[in-house]
């Protein structure tokens, strides 16, 4: 197949989407299908020429919401290239503008939402949720409405995403998501990132690995942590992503309120084997947000062998605890201190058991060859794919209508 997704950037600081267009276009590139990428940034970017897929930047788009005049354009254009598109995320001319250029055209359109309807952005950001409606009905709401499908990670994001928009209509499906578990060699890996970190030999590291936002509770973490340190001598908090707010000073005045703050390291974003290395250095992964999806890192630490302690607002928090490859509580720092509290309970023999039960966790239900899998079956459903045989890179649409091999291509 031919697929083109269609996000706002492709910064990696972004979080967790568009790492997984980037992982599964290449799982899916590795198959032989042909996989695009279009998005509204600026062409000399340096993570633009860096992205590892074929990459069309048509922006700078204009402001936060990124309106691109020749977006629209350029879709319609070269759209009949494609078997599909995927809209990624709401709230930004990405997804308006391929409603503009695609609802009355052959090529279907499917919209992952990453979990952008959770009524949590409703409850915490009022002001916000109110301009939402200004452009609601006449934008997202359409765009959702008129999609093939919207996709989501979990049954939870789906039922949650009803509860935002009573003006809400959309043929939902459920495609898991997926990641790639590392090839190189975990001790490898592990002794590179302490090389980086000499100062994090011979701790026990509890690692976050996302974005310092309010929504992923950085501070009920910290909070949380000071007991966790108080009890665990030689326990040190790696905190460890992008922080666009500009939040880890007022983290960090939480950490020196405890008198942890030497207890805590903040590497910024790390990526590529120092990423992974640092999964591998840990003793435990955590993740006590108020609104998640799925949680991409929550994937990349079961890959590890990494047993996580997330909150049950994550969205795949229900196959953690139902496989036993961590501990569930509440988005709290009560919560977040019982998850701590269960972890140190166990004794060596059962913390290596976890992190076994952690592997097959991931195998059984993350890893990127099920994601691949379920996304293929959702758009080969479409009426113009249905049935049709195909040579891998080839348009299915040229195909179902029987047009010659040389049009297709």
């Amino acid at each position: 197949m031919k697929i083109l997704h269609l996000v706002s950037t492709v910064d990696p600081r972004s979080g967790g989407p568009i790492e997984g267009v980037r992982q599964s276009g290449l799982a899916m590139t590795a198959l032989d299908h042909q996989i695009e990428v279009a998005s509204l940034d600026p062409i000399d970017a340096p993570y633009v020429r860096e992205f590892p897929l074929p990459l069309h930047a048509l922006g700078p788009g204009r402001g936060h919401y990124g309106y691109c005049p020749g977006y629209v354009s350029w879709l319609r254009a070269n759209a009949t290239r494609f078997d599909a598109a995927i809209v990624h995320g709401l709230w930004q001319y990405h997804g308006f503008g391929a409603w503009r250029a695609l609802r009355h055209a052959q090529v279907p359109y499917y919209v992952y939402t990453h979990g952008m309807l959770d009524p949590w952005f409703k409850a915490t950001y009022p002001v916000k949720h109110v301009k939402k409606w200004a452009y609601w009905p006449w934008a997202d709401f359409r765009v959702l409405r008129d999609a093939c499908a919207v996709i989501f990670t979990t049954d939870e994001e789906r039922l949650l995403a009803r509860e935002s928009f009573w003006l809400y209509r959309a043929n939902e499906r459920v495609v898991p998501f997926g990641t790639n578990a590392p090839s190189e060699n975990p001790d490898t890996l592990r002794e590179a990132f302490l090389q980086e970190s000499p100062h994090l030999r011979n701790k026990r590291i509890v690692l976050f690995l996302g974005r310092l936002h309010p929504k992923k509770g950085c501070d009920v973490l910290v909070h949380a942590f000071a007991e966790h340190a108080r009890e665990t001598p030689d326990a040190h908090l790696l905190i460890a992503g992008p922080d666009k707010g500009n939040w880890q000073p007022a983290l960090q005045a939480i950490a020196q309120s405890h008198g942890i703050a030497h207890r805590i390291s903040w590497p910024g974003m790390l990526q590529g084997n120092l990423k992974w290395g640092a999964f591998f250095a840990s003793d435990v992964f955590v993740l006590p947000s108020h609104q998640e999806n799925f949680g991409v890192s929550v994937a990349e630490a079961l890959a590890c062998g990494l047993p996580a302690l997330v909150s049950d607002k994550v969205g795949v928090w229900r196959e953690i605890d139902e496989d036993g490859a961590g501990f569930v509580a509440p988005d709290t720092v009560a919560g977040t201190q019982r998850n701590f509290a269960s972890w140190r309970a166990l004794d060596e023999r059962a913390r290596d058991a976890m992190r076994a039960q952690a592997r097959r966790t991931f195998d059984a239900r993350f890893a990127m060859d099920g994601m691949v899998r379920s996304l293929l079956g959702l758009l080969q459903e479409h009426p113009l794919h249905a049935g049709a045989r195909f040579r891998p890179g080839r348009p299915m649409s040229a195909m179902a209508q029987g047009e010659p091999a040389e049009q297709a291509e």
